[in-house]
């Protein structure tokens, strides 16, 4: 009976942690992450802000379990469409679409909020470096399917790539031009400069349909 109390209890503090995870994320997305405090998630959740501070120990923990969730989430979207598609710029593109759909639901403010949380933003700083290697090898097999063109440099362009929506993020460009128009512009310009003939073909075609949906 004891034992059954245990787990019962485990499994209630579990089921709590996921639930204020979810609720952080969307408070933090649609709102900024500066705006929303402790005590709105304990509201939000009909739960003591003693509660939330046994779980999780500040507003900066909190943050990280919600940004390291998101970007498993992501990257396991990635692996399942990467063992589905044909080619490595199928990837590519169902990789801008699902990053329109975060960006559409995510207010700017969270992004430049970021960058206060040192203990965050030094945590997505390494998840970009160790992804560095994977997506350098991820366009060399673009290199071998024709895809990509076996000229051009992808440590480079990846860093570049990153600064410039680093820049976007950080920015008032988009005071003047839409979010999704600026980072449209980034993303086609750089896959058209990456591609080969056939790749352009794919990409030309994916552009086309991608409009006539908008």
């Amino acid at each position: 009976m004891i034992h059954e109390n245990i787990n019962d209890l485990s499994a209630s503090r579990v089921e709590l942690r996921e639930r204020i995870v979810a609720t952080a994320i969307d408070a933090f997305a649609k709102y900024g992450i500066k705006t929303i405090t402790m005590d709105d998630i304990a509201n939000t959740l009909s739960i003591s802000k003693r509660t939330l501070y046994e779980i999780f120990q500040d507003k900066e923990s909190l943050l990280m379990e919600c940004v390291s969730r998101q970007q498993k989430e992501t990257e396991k979207a990635l692996q399942q469409v990467l063992n589905e598609s044909e080619n490595v710029l199928e990837v590519l593109l169902t990789f801008y679409k699902k990053s329109l759909e975060i960006y559409h639901k995510t207010n700017k403010r969270f992004f430049e909020d970021m960058s206060k949380y040192p203990k965050v933003k030094a945590m997505v700083k390494h998840n970009h470096e160790e992804n560095s290697e994977n997506t350098v090898a991820f366009f060399n097999k673009g290199i071998e399917q024709g895809i990509f063109r076996s000229d051009v440099n992808f440590e480079i362009i990846n860093l570049l790539v990153r600064e410039q929506v680093n820049i976007l993020m950080n920015t008032n460009l988009c005071s003047a031009y839409s979010f999704v128009e600026v980072y449209e512009s980034i993303m086609f310009v750089y896959m058209r400069g990456i591609s080969t003939e056939r790749g352009q073909e794919i990409l030309e075609n994916f552009i086309k349909e991608y409009r006539s949906q908008k």
